[in-house]
């Protein structure tokens, strides 16, 4: 007995099978092909990420914050090649798939708003480099050293090693410091003395002792007088350039050397009193 086809039933029921066979099997090589593709794709995105960051950490004149930035676009941008090879190996048109993609993503743009302004705020921070990786800044109130920009947000290590991550909306759209940006900052120390101390030796003692250490910079010139007559103590202002790198350290040590020089010399550093006056 013969089916519409002409042929016996036996045979319509092999060519069935067979038909099957060859669409499960095509399933399971577009299968197996989306994965190659998929994991060739992690390797190559990852390999040029970690050659981008290499080259520019082993090259001094290249910018490891914009070449970090730009081996994250690459990365993405391989990684979405990859994807639309896979859509194609399984028939996917992905030219129509851009009109959903478009919609999908106005959407999406409306509901994540801040994102999409980190992102902005990323590009921005990239191209015109405030700061860059390894300087110690303070961001939106926040003070740290940069160890990584990436395309959402800044990351920044505190002086006691916590990390903190910052988006980069609140970074760009806020005034930060880049205390890593010059070489040379200025020190500034305010020496009190008592009424009755020699005015011309407390200054020769300020001057000796934070001018003769070598992390004093003698240009631009160093600044020393009076500065205010206190409640309790006469004001010296004293304003010292030194390198960026020996400011904490030479701020806190000619605290502790002037006190000392006071008092190896006998000029009196005052501390608010009382005078009670009975009267009767």
């Amino acid at each position: 007995m013969d089916n519409l086809l002409g042929l016996p039933i036996g045979e319509d029921r092999v060519v069935g099978d067979l038909v099957s066979a060859e669409i499960v099997l095509g399933i399971l090589l577009n299968v197996v092909a989306a994965f190659a593709i998929l994991f060739v794709a992690l390797m190559i995105s990852g390999w040029v990420r970690r050659k981008l960051i290499r080259t520019a950490t082993n090259n001094e004149n290249l910018d490891l914050t914009l070449f970090s930035f730009l081996a994250n676009i690459l990365r993405y941008a391989i990684l979405a090649m990859a994807f639309i090879f896979i859509l194609n190996r399984f028939g996917i048109q992905t030219t129509s798939l851009v009109a959903v993609v478009g919609a999908a993503g106005l959407a999406i743009g409306l509901a994540m708003q801040g994102a999409l302004s980190s992102i902005a705020a990323g590009v921005m921070l990239v191209i015109f480099r405030p700061f860059k990786i390894g300087d110690f800044v303070d961001v939106a109130g926040l003070m740290g050293t940069v160890k990584d920009i990436s395309i959402v947000a800044t990351e920044l290590a505190t002086v006691d090693n916590l990390q903190i991550i910052v988006p980069n909306a609140q970074v760009w759209g806020s005034p930060f410091t880049n205390y890593s940006t010059y070489d040379t900052r200025r020190a500034e120390w305010l020496f009190g003395v008592g009424y009755g101390a020699d005015l011309a030796k407390a200054e020769q003692i300020i001057r000796d002792t934070v001018l003769s250490d070598p992390r004093a910079l003698q240009e631009p010139a160093p600044f020393l007088q009076v500065n205010n007559l206190g409640d309790f103590s006469v004001d010296f202002l004293v304003r010292v350039w030194c390198n960026r790198t020996d400011l904490f350290a030479f701020q806190a040590d000619m605290k502790r050397a002037v006190k000392e020089a006071f008092d190896a010399n006998g000029i009196d550093i005052p501390f608010p009193t009382q005078t009670v006056i009975r009267q009767g």
